[in-house]
This record gives structure tokens, sequence and C-alpha cells, in this order.
């Protein structure tokens, strides 16, 4: 396993980060192939022997038991301060108001089962609530020790700008790291937020890094359960299949020329491109083992302009109008 600093924060953290959306109760009416507590440990704890300490979940992740597994698991594995725990805030009453960060932060730490949170990720951009009063909660957290550091996950450009300036000009603390959503197939942020981050030295971990499944297989699709009821990756993906598919044939064909699988490929893609820590799920240990070899995987300028050939502006998805 690689690691890496996380902006500049002084946190280390590995170069996957294991995503627990694939953790929760089903009856929980967010995913249906999410794991149960045993299953979700089983993986956590394949996770911290091949080095990952790097853990991401979400306060609305299947209603909140996506905390609680992974918290469980990892009280049960390893000691507090060799893991990385983030979670989110956003998609709950308030949204991200000084009241609702507040409010949803004590949910977060009482379902890992924590007193702090290594990261705490906005997860879109609030236009109902003012910058100042969002980023001065979140300081407050961080000062009061509740929090470590802060992230943002996917919004436009100039709203993640506006953040960042609303803190340096009053204070606050700044964000470190940014969760968009960034692959092979959709590489909208090149445009602005990306290099916003690089100026900023905020480091990138994105979200959807193999573009749920569709730059891991030869086959656009599969006969999984999570592939037939997954709505959120078919309205991410499937409507440019047509133009997209050539560029996870490339993928493939790369793949093959160096001996790897086409997860290897997209992840040593990202790595080339200076990406930080991609979030990577998983529901069985040897996709953990496959994502685990990418760092064996040195690509070419050549591989890399392949796999680029192809692709064509698209629609925004992730950032909130």
């Amino acid at each position: 396993m690689e690691y890496t600093q996380l902006g500049n924060s002084g946190i280390r953290v590995s170069r996957l980060c294991l995503g627990c959306m694939s953790f929760g109760d089903p009856a929980s009416n967010m995913h249906a192939w999410t794991l149960d507590p045993d299953r979700s440990a089983e993986i956590i704890g394949h996770a911290l022997d091949l080095g990952i300490n790097f853990f991401d979940t979400a306060n609305t992740y299947s209603a909140g038991t996506s905390e609680e597994y992974l918290g469980r698991a990892i009280r049960n594995s390893v000691a507090r301060d060799k893991v990385v725990l983030a979670s989110k805030v956003y998609f709950n009453e308030g949204h991200l108001s000084k009241e609702a960060i507040a409010r949803e932060i004590d949910g977060t730490l009482r379902r890992l089962g924590t007193d702090y949170l290594d990261l705490y990720i906005i997860h879109r951009f609030d236009a109902t609530t003012p910058i100042g009063e969002t980023m001065e909660a979140l300081d407050r957290l961080v000062k009061a020790g509740k929090v470590r550091a802060l992230g943002a996950s996917a919004m436009y450009g100039y709203q993640f700008y506006n953040m960042q300036l609303c803190a340096r000009d009053n204070g606050f603390t700044p964000f470190v790291s940014m969760q968009n959503h960034y692959n092979p197939l959709y590489r909208e942020d090149e445009r602005e937020l990306i290099p916003i981050c690089r100026q900023m030295h905020v480091a990138l971990t994105p979200y959807s890094p193999l573009a749920a499944g569709r730059c891991a297989r030869p086959d656009w699709s599969a006969d999984t359960l999570r592939s037939r009821t997954d709505k959120v990756a078919h309205g991410k993906y499937d409507s440019t299949e047509d133009r997209d598919r050539r560029i996870a044939q490339a993928i493939a064909a790369v793949a093959q020329r160096h001996g790897a699988t086409m997860t290897q490929v997209t992840l040593a893609w990202h790595f080339a491109r200076g990406i930080a820590s991609p979030v990577v799920g998983a529901t069985k240990e040897k996709y953990l083992d496959d994502a685990a070899g990418a760092f064996d995987v040195r690509l070419t300028a050549e591989d890399i302009a392949a796999i680029d050939e192809f692709y064509v502006p698209h629609a925004v998805v992730g950032a909130l109008s």
C-alpha cells in the first residue's frame, strides 16, 4: 500500500480509500445490495490487512447504518488512531445550516462510536445557507475537537473557491480535500474544480473512480444485484454508453498490454493524474485485492493518450444546480 498526506492537514492516508456505501441495512430503502454487519466487518478487516487506513461513509448511507457497521468493525479490529474516518453532511434536514451541522456531527459520532472524526465532508454545496454560516459552524467543530479536518464533495468550481475564500478571509478552517465525481468516462471537473484544488493544495479523493464498474469490466453491464438496481449509476453513465464504450475498450486494450486488469489500469490512470486517494467500494475481498494491484502498474504517456482519445464533453453530473 502507498500513503500520502491529505492536503495540508498532516493526516496520512492510504492511496486507496474504502467507500462504505456498500455497508448497511438494505431495509433502509437506500440500496438493495448493501452488506450486513458481519460481511461488512469482513470486508473492512480485509481492507485493513491490505494496509488501507482511510474509510469514507455518510450520515445518510442506509439511514445511518453504514456508519454503525463501520464503527463497530473498527472498534473490534484496530486502534482508533490507526485509521482515518471520514463522513459527510448535507442530505439531511437543514442541509448545511449551523443547527444541522451541530446536530448531524453528534449523530455521526454516536453511530461511529468515536469522540472525533478525522475528516468531515460537506456532501454538496448548500445554496440555501449563507457560506459564512456554514464555514463558521464547521470551524467550531474543529476548534471543539470533534473534527480534525474538513473536506468538500461534488460542486462547481466557483462555489468551492468562494467557500475557501470565506475561510481565508475570516480565519476559519479551510477544506483540505475534494471528493468529486471523476473517472475516465467523466472528466468535466478538469475545466475548473480540479485546477482550483491544485492551486489551493487540496487533495483529490474522487468518488466513482471506476464509473460504477464500467471501467472495470469488458462488458458495459453486469448481471449483479447492484447493476440491476443501482438507478443512480444508470443515470450517470448509461445515457452516454455509445460514445463512452470506446473509452472502456481502450482501457481493456491497455490492460491487456500490461498484463493487468481494467480496474488496475483505471486506478493507475487516476494516480498518473495526481489523484491522492480514489474512493473504491467493494462487496467482495477480491475486488480490494484487484484494486491494490494498481500500484504495480505504471502507465506510459501513450497509454494515457489512448484512454483519453475518445473523451467528449458530458453534461454535469454530481454538482447541484
